[in-house]
């Protein structure tokens, strides 16, 4: 909780009006008065590719790691005291070193690696985090022959994950994919909303549903499994709920609804993932009016909005999840991985 002595840190110490004292100082504010509520660093975008073979094949990982600590004590922020300081040029080795030693079976397992090795080393190390995405490289193929030692770079979607852990607590994976490009043309639309002086958007019950997916879920405290296969699993799940039967599709009566049924289906499917956020942004196009030309345009060419753009998002969770999360939570505040015990001393 913020106390007054926090603001009094953040507004001016001395009275800006006329005739108001100017003699104060900022020795009226002392750290004692104060509560650090985050102190962390870390090295962000630490990017490598990672080649490995098997006898003439070769496969690649190529990724981007950002890694994360919080130490037992802020004393390298308080009293600039940087003996526990791991220096952030060390952290980017252990990951290239971890890379080199372990290999990438999936970036969930290369994130757990990077929180296991942090957390198992440096005792004064009280909180980790790893992020790590992914460059989507596929391998080529010819004529259904997949090629040895050629890739290409598919942009359908981004693969990334979290990993985190405080000291004596779970370990904690994330998973998720971003920048997923998603587009129906019909059997979408937009009717029965408010409506004030204001509002000029006419109703649609036909139109283009397109929009740019970020998904992000969690599995809960990490168990041991496939990550691998469960993230197939999710994307195809995501794609299926978007766009409904091959055949006939599935009607949409908006974003937001849409979003919620890729959450329900996933939690449906899926009994390893606990949570799910979905972020959509979405990208309108409207019809060009080509009646000027002297032809009619039956909605066959349209322009995309880019800007401004609509946006929802939604989290949705097992309960049974919260239930179980409530207790660690209410510890990890209490002790805030040591932060608070530390500046008392």
């Amino acid at each position: 909780m913020l106390s007054f002595s926090f603001y009094a840190a953040i507004i001016p110490l001395w009275d800006p009006r006329p005739g108001g004292d100017k003699t104060a100082t900022m020795s009226q504010v002392t750290i004692k008065d104060l509560e650090v509520l985050n102190c962390e660093y870390g090295k962000n975008t630490i990017k490598f590719l990672r080649l490995h073979k098997e006898g003439k094949k070769q496969f690649v990982k190529e990724v981007e790691v950002c890694a994360h600590l919080r130490l037992t004590s802020p004393q390298e922020y308080l009293e600039g005291n940087n003996s526990l300081v791991i220096p952030t040029d060390t952290i980017k080795n252990i990951v290239l070193v971890l890379a080199k030693k372990n290999g990438i079976s999936s970036l969930e397992q290369f994130a757990i690696d990077i929180c296991n090795h942090f957390m198992t080393t440096f005792c004064q190390v009280a909180y980790v985090k790893a992020y790590v995405q992914e460059v989507p490289w596929q391998r080529l193929h010819e004529d259904g022959v997949p090629h040895i030692h050629s890739f290409i770079c598919v942009p359908d979607g981004i693969r990334f994950c979290e990993a985190e852990q405080c000291r004596n607590g779970p370990l904690i994976v994330f998973a998720g994919i971003k920048d997923l490009k998603l587009m129906k043309t019909t059997q979408s639309g937009f009717e029965g909303f408010y409506k004030n002086e204001h509002t000029t958007l006419p109703e649609r019950h036909d139109r283009i549903l397109c929009g740019e997916f970020f998904c992000k879920w969690s599995y809960g405290e990490c168990k041991d499994f496939d990550f691998n296969c469960t993230w197939k699993k999710i994307r195809e799940c995501i794609l299926e709920a978007f766009a409904g039967p091959p055949d006939c599709g599935e009607y949409s009566p908006s974003y937001q609804k849409t979003v919620n049924c890729i959450q329900m289906f996933v939690l449906s499917r899926v009994p390893q993932v606990q949570v799910i956020e979905v972020v959509l942004n979405n990208t309108f196009y409207n019809v060009v009016d080509m009646k000027n030309l002297g032809l009619t345009n039956d909605k066959e060419v349209l322009v995309p909005v880019e800007t401004p753009y609509g946006s929802c998002a939604c989290t949705l969770g097992r309960k049974t999840f919260f239930e179980a999360q409530s207790q660690m939570l209410r510890d990890e505040r209490r002790c805030q991985f040591g932060l608070a015990a530390a500046q008392g001393n």
